[in-house]
């Protein structure tokens, strides 16, 4: 089923890298601290957290869905293009992107799944 949303969506893409271990740090402090500050935002429709394990290392990727850039502004600050990793998260890994991308979604495939 593809899905064309009413009004744009704007896809906010970060990325961080760490060892095995950092990653699994970094995982409990998106659960329990990143996505329930998102859902506190007025505009945040959804967050993914990608995982990629290579060579010993694990790549790591946030993808977060809003509804305009003010959205982001309430989340972010001011500079939108600055990547928000708080120092709980930074203790978790070895590298991460200092600033963030962002795309408009301009189609959706959605499939039920359970």
């Amino acid at each position: 089923m593809s899905y064309r949303y009413s009004q744009p969506v704007i896809a906010r893409i970060w990325h961080g890298r760490a060892d095995a271990d950092g990653a699994e740090r970094y995982h409990l402090h998106f659960i329990e601290s990143v996505l329930p500050d998102l859902r506190r935002v007025d505009g945040f429709r959804a967050g993914y957290l990608l995982r990629r394990d290579q060579d010993g290392q694990v790549a790591l990727q946030v993808v977060t869905l809003w509804e305009s850039f003010d959205a982001i502004t309430a989340f972010a600050g001011a500079n939108v293009d600055a990547a928000v990793v708080e120092p709980e998260a930074r203790a978790a890994l070895s590298d991460y992107d200092r600033t963030v991308t962002h795309y408009t979604v301009v189609e959706a495939a959605l499939s039920a799944w359970s």
